[in-house]
């Protein structure tokens, strides 16, 4: 009988756990992931899985080729941390002062060398071959990694014809993963508004030009986009995270600095957005005498899956984790650079639930004391291995009906 991919993963759970707590404490920013990049292709070359290495700096390509001829199918990790000081009580803290894996790319990087091992114990019963992308950079937004790797090459000698990836999620529990058939996750854009015044003295505020006063309209306006310009049906979310301003409490601001996000999912919602937020930003100043600078950059595209390959996913993970083990779930409008791979080949992203027994002391994404649980390491190895193995088989079977 042939092993499952939940068997052939069981020899390597522990392994999987000590590379991910490994990489947990030797977390490394965007774009400086040089150790990390080596442990990849150390553990690569244990496992007797070719590589090649340098795109965008430091990633890595892993390649698996099957005994039998077919497509290709890519799985990718990000393997990048979070310049955030880590607030937990694990033995295998981070010992990189002000650096954190609060995103769970540690356990990505080391539930992708999990799937990669169980593939290569398969690849005579492999038709086609298998992709293992290590992604640098996903958390340096808006720049990112994914379309640096693709300009330098990485899919110049094996293109994928579907791509998957996958992120653990806290709040799904173990056993539970989120896939949907089309929006996933959310354009990422930010923007840097200065608003430009003249200072003075509190007390003769006629002679002055108070730059608070414009930029709290201007706050107080873009409010507005949302509520009034986007269809209700519609999703998009226009936030002032940050305000910078002013030097005393009896001193007119002559500047104040604002930066900020907009989320949404459609094109057509952002050219929108976009259009009002210049707009609106322009004219309030205008209105009030002052000038103004903006920044306004274009981050990542929406995350929208392919409908088919997130049916398969489906499938697949069913096959795993049982019938009941993919709910409904909503989107979410956090960025995801994964969207750069799926604006150019088809595919899916995917959500782990990796949450702990204590719902209580459970944090969020990008919190300091962001914990995961490890129960979920190995299945969601086995569900990568699965995935690309049932994908490759949908691949020959299409291409033996066309």
């Amino acid at each position: 009988m042939v092993a499952t991919f939940q068997e052939i993963i069981k020899p390597i759970e522990n392994d999987i756990i000590e590379f991910r707590r490994y990489l947990h404490q030797n977390p490394e920013l965007s774009t400086q992931e040089w150790n990390t990049s080596r442990f990849i292709q150390e553990q690569l070359k244990e496992y007797g899985i070719p590589f090649k290495a340098g795109y965008a700096d430091t990633g890595v390509l892993g390649i698996i080729e099957g005994e039998q001829t077919g497509k290709t199918v890519a799985l990718r990790a990000d393997i990048d941390a979070l310049p955030i000081t880590e607030q937990t009580n694990h033995d295998f803290r981070s010992t990189n002062e002000g650096v954190m894996h609060a995103c769970g790319h540690d356990a990505h990087t080391s539930m992708l060398l999990g799937a990669g091992y169980a593939l290569n114990q398969r690849k005579s019963e492999l038709a086609g071959t298998v992709l293992l992308v290590f992604q640098p950079a996903e958390e340096n937004s808006p720049t990112g990694g994914a379309a640096q790797m693709m300009e330098d090459g990485v899919f110049d000698d094996y293109e994928p014809d579907v791509i998957y990836g996958q992120h653990v999620w806290p709040s799904l529990p173990v056993g539970q993963v989120g896939i949907r058939d089309q929006e996933m996750m959310g354009a990422s854009d930010r923007f840097t508004i200065t608003v430009k015044g003249k200072g003075g003295h509190a007390s003769m505020p006629q002679d002055g030009n108070d730059a608070i006063i414009i930029a709290n309209q201007i706050i107080t306006s873009l409010q507005t986009i949302v509520s009034r310009n986007v269809n209700p049906i519609e999703s998009a979310v226009v936030t002032v995270g940050s305000i910078h301003g002013g030097y005393a409490h009896n001193v007119i601001a002559d500047k104040v600095t604002l930066e900020g996000t907009v989320r949404t999912y459609q094109p057509t919602v952002k050219a929108k957005v976009k259009e009002r937020f210049h707009s609106i930003v322009e004219h309030v100043t205008e209105a009030f005498d002052g000038e103004v600078d903006i920044t306004y950059l274009d981050g990542y595209p929406a995350t929208i899956n392919t409908p088919k390959w997130a049916e398969v996913a489906r499938n697949s993970t069913q096959k795993i984790l049982g019938p009941d083990s993919t709910p409904t779930v909503d989107p979410v409008l956090a960025g995801e650079d994964f969207s750069r791979f799926l604006n150019r080949y088809p595919g899916a992203f995917i959500w782990l639930g990796t949450q702990i027994e204590s719902k209580e002391e459970q944090m969020g994404l990008h919190n300091p004391g962001f914990m995961l649980n490890e129960k979920a390491l190995s299945s969601g190895s086995a569900m990568l291995a699965q995935v690309a193995s049932d994908t490759l088989v949908h691949l020959q079977e299409g291409e033996a009906s066309e």
